[in-house]
């Protein structure tokens, strides 16, 4: 099979890695792909979000399979756009990508549907929102209700540091459209887990569970970024725990959708909250996280392309999906200044003896005139390693990425310690 993956960050590198494993797949594309990717796959230069480019090059190229990866894509409807043209895809339809397009729609499903989640108002008006904010008091939680590049979700200390979000949203358009209407919800606490879902539109399998690490510093400090570096398993995730997810969570949400003529097939990114009164929904995705992703899928011992034709063809059920035992880690080596600014086209070194012991996963590489590896974007490189249980794998990607340097390079050096 020709396959072809849509999108050019570290999830996709690790999405190729995988797909290159399985004897089904004879030809990898990616567009647009990175530096890494095009070690294993044809890098195309089709924009992500470029769906009419997209359908017109897997048509043009005789693509067998699409696997959109990334949010944006889902959202315009690629799949849809794909799939009209006789080219078989992989992630929801836009009416089921949805769910993490619209935080209001996944609010309002969660609770016409009994599924547990925070509390919440919607606002499309400005000073409704802080005359809201005002009466909750803080901390509270501000949510775009579009997509914001993994960005839009404010956790306010303060009613001051709360109005300030919603005017930057709002007021500010910081993230455009996205912002125009906002989702105000309690604060819930306790550890965040993710716990990524193959669905098939009936059935789901839930994979190991993971943690990403959002904030940019140690101890989970400073500004929200795309995720600085994910851990699989996650201990406090239990058995007993991960049966209650299914019967509260999992299965109602997949069972929702379809109830909603909005049946999901794809990646169902579930992001819980282990709360005192019991595990919650925080937000869907639908799509596999960045870069939880790297770790689950280094875990993985089934052929994907197998389990992405189950999904895509509503046969989940009859298919065994198998893990590794013991854990992995994924550490993200970062541009100097992200996720504020920084410097791209700086020289990268190291790769070669880091990938004796881990797998470095590019995110943000290109190669400039000289085909000399350099960084390209705010997240560089994840490097992920599997061990026996976590320390190792903690250890082993930490060991991995003293190898590798190029100017500025940030990482925070508490991942899978920090919760």
């Amino acid at each position: 099979m020709h396959v072809l993956v849509v999108g050019g960050g570290g999830r996709e590198h690790a999405i190729v890695w995988a797909l290159s494993k399985s004897p089904k797949v004879t030809k990898l594309s990616c567009a647009p792909g990175n530096a890494g990717i095009a070690a294993l796959a044809q890098c195309v230069p089709v924009k992500a979000t470029d769906v009419e480019g997209m359908v017109a090059w897997a048509r043009e190229n005789a693509v067998d399979f699409v696997m959109v990866a990334p949010d944006d894509p889902l959202a315009l409807g690629m799949v849809d756009a794909l799939e009209a043209a006789g080219i078989p895809a992989f992630g929801p339809r836009a009416n089921a990508a949805v769910i993490e397009a619209s935080k209001a729609f996944s609010k309002d499903l969660m609770a016409k549907y009994h599924i547990p989640t925070a509390r919440y108002q919607t606002f499309t008006e400005l000073e409704a929102a802080l005359a809201y904010v005002r009466e909750q008091g803080a901390p509270i939680v501000v949510k775009a209700d579009g997509l914001a590049l993994g960005k839009g979700v404010i956790v306010a200390q303060s009613v001051e540091e709360a109005e300030e979000a919603v005017r930057a949203m709002m007021a500010d358009k910081k993230f455009g459209e996205a912002g125009a209407k906002v989702v105000i919800e309690e604060c819930m606490t306790g550890p965040e887990v993710t716990v990524l879902a193959f669905c098939d539109g009936k059935h789901l399998v839930p994979m190991p569970a993971s943690q990403d690490h959002k904030r940019a510093f140690d101890g989970n400090q400073g500004p929200n970024t795309g995720g600085m570096g994910s851990i699989a398993p996650v201990a406090c995730y239990t058995p007993d725990l991960a049966q209650v997810c299914m019967e509260t969570i999992f299965q109602p949400t997949v069972d929702a959708m379809a109830a909603e003529g909005r049946p999901f097939q794809g990646v169902l990114y579930f992001g819980l909250m282990l709360t005192p009164q019991g595990p919650k929904v925080v937000e869907y995705n639908s799509r596999f996280g960045d870069p939880e992703c790297q770790s689950v899928l280094s875990l993985l011992e089934s052929d994907l392309m197998d389990i992405l034709l189950a999904c895509r063809n509503g046969t989940l059920d009859q298919t065994e999906i198998r893990w590794k035992a013991g854990a992995a880690c994924c550490l993200v080596l970062a541009s100097g200044g992200y996720p504020s600014s920084y410097r791209k086209g700086l020289p990268i070194t190291g790769l070669e003896e880091a990938g004796k012991t881990a797998v470095v996963f590019h995110a943000g590489t290109a190669r400039n005139d000289s085909g000399e590896l350099v960084t390209g974007g705010g997240r560089v490189l994840g490097v992920t390693a599997v061990g026996g249980n976590l320390d190792e794998a903690i250890r082993g990607a930490y060991a991995s990425a003293e190898h590798i340097h190029f100017e500025g390079m940030q990482f925070r050096t508490d991942i899978g310690r920090a919760f």
